[in-house]
């Protein structure tokens, strides 16, 4: 509970004292770099890890690794109304329990999604963050009672609050899950908050993830370390905590608490909200 409490208190202290860009990027700037964007570009980070629990006994079968594949097409770029855009995105997340016999997969979660892209601008026309409305599928692609599946119409907000520290918040309004998994949101709760910070820039960095669901002490804390050997590179070495609820669909009750490390090719996808103009 203190431990919650504080990361709250940090988040706060940062919103109201974190020092703030003195320029931000210029809806003309903005514009031009949506223009620009690739179509097909990395959605979330794209990593394999492996690792161990740290509640049980270790053996080949609390012993896995996960890795997770994802990646965003932009389907219009040009301006939509309100001076939004559209794009399609697809996540997979696999656990493999590589260390059995025959190392069978234990669990394949799907996430397609379609959303709209919208910049927020402050007063003086500069980029604040930027706000998405997305309509998503995920599921475990399986049927009869191993069926897990959900689907939410969400909003999301991502800031920068200075030019080490992202900030991001996602809310979702749940959407015909009640038939198979009817205490599915019990556990997965209505949203998240998403902090990245820069210990040193483009080298070292920390994200965490928090996320509260609706009964009991149900939720998630995920913290990951990331450390760039090569500055030429996007490819990060990774150490992940989980701790929590609902890291696969299949066992979503469970509490798990796993360690591992691997590789990640992060996403850059938001770096342009840290930009200011004297670096175009």
């Amino acid at each position: 509970m203190k431990n919650k409490k504080g990361f709250i208190f940090i988040i706060i202290f940062t919103l109201c004292f974190g020092q703030v860009f003195s320029q931000r990027l210029t809806r003309e700037e903005i514009n031009d770099t949506i223009e620009k964007m690739p179509t097909f570009s990395i959605h979330k980070d794209n990593y394999f890890i492996t690792g161990i629990s740290t509640d049980k006994e270790i053996n080949s079968k609390t012993a896995d690794a996960k890795y997770q594949i994802s990646f965003k097409a932009l389907l219009i770029r040009d301006k939509l109304p309100f001076d939004t855009h559209m794009f399609l995105t697809y996540t997979q997340k696999a656990f493999w329990s590589v260390y059995q016999f025959s190392s069978p997969f234990r669990e394949l979660n799907f996430n397609p999604g379609i959303g709209l892209g919208k910049p927020i601008f402050n007063k003086k026309d500069q980029l604040a963050g930027m706000a998405y409305l997305q309509l998503e599928h995920e599921s475990n692609g399986r049927d009869s009672i191993y069926s897990r599946s959900w689907n939410s119409l969400s909003l999301s907000y991502h800031t920068a609050i200075n030019e080490n520290l992202l900030i991001s918040a996602k809310a979702w309004l749940p959407i015909r899950y009640k038939k198979d998994n009817p205490d599915l949101i019990d556990f997965l709760g209505y949203g998240k908050i998403n902090l990245t910070y820069n210990i040193i820039p483009n080298e070292l960095l920390v994200d965490i993830m928090l996320r509260k669901g609706m009964k009991d002490w149900h939720g998630t804390l995920r913290t990951r370390l990331l450390y760039k050997p090569f500055i030429s590179s996007n490819v990060y070495l990774m150490l992940e905590w989980f701790k929590g609820n609902t890291e696969s669909l299949i066992n979503f009750k469970e509490n798990r608490s796993m360690v591992r490390a691997g590789f990640v090719i992060k996403s850059d996808e938001l770096n342009f909200l840290k930009t200011i103009p004297d670096s175009f």
